[in-house]
C-alpha cells in the first residue's frame, strides 16, 4: 500500500481530551486540552502544552501550580464548551464544583473521575505557538467507585478521546489483548547470513 506524504503534521492517535486547571485572578478556570501526557513515573511528571494566548496559562505561572482533570464521555458538552471558550471573555468558574489539595492553589473539578493536583516543575518555551507545562504530581484523587482491585478502571472512568484527525471525540473500545504478555507469543523471523 503506498503511503503519501502530507507535510508536518501532529498526528497521534489516541489524545487525551482533559481539563487543564487554574486559579486566574483568584478564580477557578479550565481549559481543554489534548496536548498532554506523561513524562516519567518517578517523580510522576505530567505536561500540558498551552498555546500561549491562553488565559489559563497566566494563572500556572502566577500559581505556580495546575490541575489535570480527566472527564468521562458524559461531560462532552462541559469539556467542549471549556475548549471553546475563553476565560479571557467568559467566567468559567460556576461551570464544575471545584475542590483543593494540600497545594492550595490548583482548583480540581469534583465531577470528573480522576484529578491531578501539579506543582509547576518548569515552562518549556520552543518559540513555537505552545509552552509546555510540566508539572510534579503531588497528588491523586480517585472516585471511589472508578477502582477495580484498588486501580483505576477505564471502563468506569469512560475517558473522553480526541481524534485531531478529524477534530471529534471519542469513547474507548473493547481491550484487544494482555500487555506485558501478548507479545511473548510473538515469532520474529529468521534473520538472513
Amino acid at each position: 500500500m503506498a503511503k503519501i506524504e502530507v507535510g508536518p503534521s501532529h498526528y497521534m492517535f489516541p489524545m487525551p481530551a482533559v481539563l487543564v486547571g487554574a486559579n486566574v485572578h483568584d478564580k477557578p478556570n479550565y481549559l481543554t486540552a489534548a496536548w498532554c501526557g506523561t513524562m516519567q513515573g518517578q517523580p510522576p511528571l505530567i505536561y500540558a502544552a498551552l498555546n500561549r494566548i491562553r488565559y489559563t496559562l497566566y494563572g500556572i505561572r502566577v500559581n505556580e501550580s495546575f490541575s489535570i482533570n480527566i472527564p468521562s464521555t458524559s461531560q462532552v458538552k462541559e469539556v467542549d464548551y471549556c475548549g471553546t471558550t475563553s476565560g479571557h471573555e467568559h467566567d468559567k468558574s460556576k461551570i464544575f464544583s471545584t475542590f483543593y489539595g494540600s497545594l492550595g492553589t490548583a482548583p480540581m473539578i469534583d465531577e470528573c473521575p480522576i484529578n491531578l493536583e501539579c506543582r509547576l516543575l518548569q515552562i518549556l518555551d520552543f518559540d513555537g505557538s505552545h509552552e509546555i507545562c510540566v508539572g510534579v504530581v503531588v497528588q491523586t484523587f480517585v472516585k471511589e467507585e472508578i477502582l477495580t482491585n484498588n486501580e483505576p478502571d477505564i471502563k468506569k472512568v469512560d475517558p473522553l478521546i480526541y481524534s485531531t484527525g478529524d477534530h471529534n471525540y471519542y469513547n474507548v473500545g473493547e481491550m484487544i489483548a494482555k500487555g506485558f504478555d501478548v507479545g511473548k507469543d510473538y515469532v520474529a523471523e529468521p534473520e538472513e547470513e
